[in-house]
C-alpha cells in the first residue's frame, strides 16, 4: 500500500476491553459525529456479557467474548493467538485498549507492531498499575490526568502521545476524581486515533513526534 493509499484509507479499529466500555463509546460517538474519521471493525472482551460487548451490540459492530483462560492476569498462549486470529480476520490496523484488565504479551504487539494503543488515568510515568487516581489523590498529587500511549512489554510503560492534566480538589475523594478524569480520557483518545488516522505519528526511542495538519 503507498502512502497516498495508506492517507485516503480508512483506519479500521479492533477494540478490546473487560468492562463497561465508556472509552469505547467515546470512540464509537467520535466516529458517528465526524471528529474520527475510522470505522470500529471488531470488539473484543475476556469477560462474557461486559458492557463494552454490549455497546457494540447495539451499533450493529462486531462483538465477540473470548476467554483468555487459563490466565488470570494476561493474555497468553492459546488464547493470545485467538485475539489475534480475529482481528485480523476483521482487517484491523490498529487496536485500541478500553479498559482491558490483562497484561498484553508480545505475540500480540508483533502481529501489530507500533499499533496497539492504551488509555491510563494517570500522567505516566507517575501512577502506574490499579487505581491510579487514588494512588496520586493517597500519595497528595495536586495534578492528576490520563496518557494515551503505544503499549510495550512493560506495564504502562509505553512512549506517550497525549496527556491531559487534571487538578486535584481539596475536597475531591476517588469517585469524583475518577469521574473528572474519564471526561479528558473520553476526549484524549479519540484525538489520538485521529492522529493515526491521518499519520501524523512518527516514534523515535521514547519520543513520539506529532506532526503539523498537512
Amino acid at each position: 500500500m503507498t502512502t497516498e493509499q495508506q492517507s485516503n484509507a480508512v483506519l479500521k479499529i479492533g477494540i478490546i476491553g473487560s468492562g463497561k466500555g465508556s472509552n469505547a463509546l467515546s470512540i464509537f460517538e467520535a466516529i458517528d459525529r465526524g471528529a474520527l474519521k475510522a470505522e470500529v471493525t471488531i470488539v473484543l472482551s475476556d469477560v462474557e456479557g461486559a458492557g463494552i460487548l454490549n455497546h457494540a451490540i447495539q451499533r450493529d459492530i462486531p462483538a465477540r467474548f473470548i476467554s483468555a483462560a487459563p490466565f488470570m492476569t494476561k493474555l497468553d498462549g492459546e488464547a493470545q493467538q485467538d485475539y489475534i486470529d480475529v482481528l485480523r480476520e476483521h482487517d484491523v490496523d490498529v487496536i485500541a485498549l478500553a479498559g482491558f484488565m490483562r497484561i498484553v504479551k508480545p505475540d500480540l504487539l508483533a502481529a501489530f507492531p507500533n499499533r496497539v494503543l492504551n488509555i491510563h488515568p494517570a500522567l505516566l510515568p507517575a501512577f502506574p498499575g490499579m487505581y491510579s487516581w487514588k494512588q496520586a489523590l493517597d500519595y497528595g498529587a495536586k495534578i492528576a490526568g490520563c496518557t494515551v500511549h503505544f503499549v510495550d512489554t512493560g506495564t504502562d510503560t509505553g512512549p506517550i502521545i497525549i496527556q491531559r492534566s487534571v487538578p486535584i480538589k481539596e475536597d475531591d475523594d476517588a469517585g469524583t476524581l475518577h469521574a473528572r478524569i474519564q471526561i479528558q480520557e473520553h476526549a484524549i483518545y479519540p484525538e489520538a486515533l485521529q492522529l493515526i488516522a491521518d499519520n501524523r505519528l512518527r516514534i523515535e526511542g521514547r519520543r513520539v513526534f506529532i506532526a503539523s495538519p498537512s
